[in-house]
């Protein structure tokens, strides 16, 4: 088992991440019980994009400890099952307030997973990079103007919860801003020819604290906080 120096960052950032993600699934997974019905999955959801968050820093921490370096790999094979199930979080969690057509789903099922697996396909070299970068920005702002723009958020705005409303205001901004390093860290590494050191990877496990783990947990205050103003009422 290797030791890391007590001044390596870059794997206490890993085991922070790690420990956070650990704790934030079985708080998500305990909440699951605490919830109405129509919000388990939601609350679900988010407890499997932690739980693949944990298994991904496990992985890469594993990596650090035995090259001194992080594939590109690492990162994306956890982003591209968490990502997509925390948009389906989203998913669900507005349909509590309103009816969304399959067809919404399916598209934001197909372009959440394209949007990470065209930029691995760029940082790995097998796409053209500025294409892969251009392509996932693309889906990326499509993802937004449904957050924005759509269907979800017309049923939002029309219902008359205020936790659904004041939570989906706070999940849309993780998506926008949080989820703006990740555009960010491609693009630095594709046409800034830069080098992971661990710097990046800082960054990404610091992401993963408001990502991941702030997000799961809007979404578990939400439900409870929208279950009860059902209840009462």
């Amino acid at each position: 088992m290797p030791v890391f120096n007590t001044t390596d960052l870059t794997a206490a950032s890993y085991s922070a991440a790690l420990y956070g993600l650990a704790a934030t699934s079985v708080l998500l997974l305990l909440g699951t019980g605490w919830v109405s019905r129509g919000w388990k999955i939601a609350v679900a959801l988010c407890a499997i994009a932690t739980l693949v968050g944990v298994g991904a820093a496990n992985e890469a921490r594993a990596a650090w400890a035995a090259s001194g370096s992080v594939p590109i790999v690492y990162h994306y094979v956890g982003w591209a099952v968490s990502m997509p199930l925390q948009v389906l979080a989203l998913y669900f969690f507005a349909a509590q307030s309103g009816k969304l057509g399959v067809g919404l789903f399916w598209r934001l099922v197909v372009v959440s997973v394209l949007m990470v697996f065209v930029r691995y396909l760029g940082e790995a070299g097998f796409m053209h990079a500025t294409l892969a970068f251009l392509i996932g920005l693309v889906f990326w702002l499509y993802i937004l103007g449904e957050l924005y723009f759509g269907r979800m958020d017309e049923v939002v705005r029309g219902s008359l919860n205020e936790p659904v409303q004041r939570g989906y205001f706070w999940l849309r901004l993780i998506v926008t801003v949080g989820w703006a390093i990740y555009p960010l860290g491609n693009f630095i590494t594709s046409f800034g020819g830069y080098v992971d050191d661990g710097s990046l990877s800082v960054a990404y496990n610091l992401a993963d604290f408001l990502n991941r783990m702030a997000f799961g947990v809007a979404v578990l205050a939400s439900a409870m906080l929208a279950s009860e103003v059902k209840t009462n009422g």
